[in-house]
């Protein structure tokens, strides 16, 4: 129940569950492929708030040939002379295909406008026309999916030490990340703005509560299972062929390669 911390969720159940979400999550990359769909995935939320994982969650049994993942670094000096959504176009999905926007054309509406990266104009601008974009996206028959990730502070301050202190976490932890905690009621004002001016019938923001990164996970992967009208698409029909009789080949002998260290004989 929303605004009600429930317990963390036990591992043995995320895992299980999980695993069956992925199950269908696979099913749905088919019924994409064959019916020619294309799947637009918007992952938002403040810093630390579980976007990354959940991303890496929806997409790790996926095939990538089918599923791409679309992280885009910092703007080139060419990209910040063009109108600003044209980058983001380049990585829509053509037909059986889906993107899963790790931060997406909304860092104009969180980082660039709190931190000062883009003028009072350029945000102006951008509130106006991102409606606009994302109904033409719709109207072009994209199934657009937009998720916020909400983090309390108490949480993202406790996940930012986690980084700081693990040495296979610490290349998450950015300046900027570190800057946000100062600027934590002006991210929350920018994303209030954002949801009133955003928050549209034909692509509506869903907002996961993400203290529990297991439960936001769950919650997110299934409410986007139950979103999308996908059904199981019969797989081809397959079968192992039999091994043909040798003619003759002989491997070469193994001092002419170049093997690599058994690392694990001394473990």
């Amino acid at each position: 129940m929303a605004g009600k911390k429930a317990a963390r969720l036990p591992r043995t159940v995320y895992e299980k569950e999980l695993l069956r979400l992925q199950t269908e999550l696979a099913k749905l990359q088919e019924w994409v492929r064959a019916e020619g769909a294309r799947l637009v995935v918007v992952f938002e939320g403040r810093d630390a708030a579980g976007k990354g994982g959940a991303v890496k969650r929806v997409s790790e049994r996926l095939n990538p040939r089918v599923t791409r993942i679309a992280a885009l670094p910092r703007p080139t000096e060419r990209e910040c002379t063009q109108w600003y959504f044209q980058r983001y176009m380049e990585h829509l999905p053509a037909a059986g295909e889906i993107v899963l926007f790790d931060r997406s054309w909304y860092n104009r509406a969180g980082v660039e406008h709190v931190m000062g990266f883009c003028t009072r104009e350029e945000y102006q601008l951008f509130m106006r026309q991102c409606p606009i974009f994302e109904r033409m996206l719709v109207e072009d028959g994209i199934l657009l999916r937009k998720y916020w990730f909400s983090v309390s502070d108490t949480e993202q301050q406790e996940r930012f030490r986690r980084r700081l202190e693990d040495p296979l976490r610490r290349w998450k932890l950015s300046p900027m990340d570190l800057e946000s905690i100062t600027h934590w009621e002006a991210y929350s004002r920018a994303k209030d703005e954002m949801m009133v001016h955003t928050d549209i019938a034909e692509a509506p923001w869903y907002v996961v509560e993400s203290d529990d990164k297991h439960r936001a996970r769950l919650n997110m992967i299934s409410h986007l299972l139950d979103s999308v009208p996908y059904h199981e698409v019969p797989p081809p029909v397959l079968e192992l062929p039999s091994r043909p009789p040798s003619t003759g080949y002989e491997r070469p002998p193994r001092d002419l390669q170049t093997y690599v260290p058994d690392h694990t004989a001394d473990l």
